[in-house]
């Protein structure tokens, strides 16, 4: 029989694991991707050890599965997704991306060109191209690149009207 107490367990791990599984998805920046996929399979996975709390705790072994499962499903999993969400390279690109709305918004435009893009890079001492050519970019998306001499990883920018979407490429 289950205890009410393993069940009031089940229910306060599972809601800690869905808290820290939300509050790690909004804290990636929403010009990124945020992996929603990979976020909804590790939640369902820590929920999935939140409800083994409720059967027999009696085996030593299934308490370590459990904890090992919680620890990193419900804790590690989303927060390094988060942390890993924004290496170096994207972190330039949103930079950039920064820079350039507000290089249209000065401009009193609502979209942001490639030539603000292109600024925006000169300016932070960066690299400019385009996935079809590398020595010259005229159209969405670009490859930034924090260092002209830098060769991979590249971030790629991509503007939709006003709105930034960078990616790695």
């Amino acid at each position: 029989m289950v205890s009410v107490s393993s069940r009031v367990q089940a229910l306060a791990v599972g809601g800690f694991c869905v808290l820290v599984a939300v509050l790690a998805a909004v804290f990636v920046d929403g010009r990124l991707d945020r992996h929603w996929i990979l976020r909804g399979l590790t939640l369902v996975l820590a929920l999935c050890c939140a409800a083994l709390l409720t059967g027999d705790q009696s085996r030593r072994l299934r308490r370590i599965i459990v904890a090992v499962g919680l620890a990193m499903f419900g804790v590690v999993f989303p927060v390094t997704t988060t942390t890993w969400a924004s290496p170096p390279e994207i972190d330039f690109a949103l930079q950039v991306a920064t820079d350039a709305e507000a290089a249209a918004q000065k401009a009193g435009r609502t979209a942001v060109s490639v030539d603000d893009v292109k600024a925006a890079v000169a300016a932070r001492g960066g690299a400019v191209g385009s996935p079809v050519e590398a020595r010259g970019a005229d159209a969405y998306p670009l490859i930034l690149r924090a260092n002209p001499a830098q060769g991979r990883p590249w971030a790629c920018l991509g503007f939709t009207g006003p709105d930034a979407k960078v990616r790695p490429c």
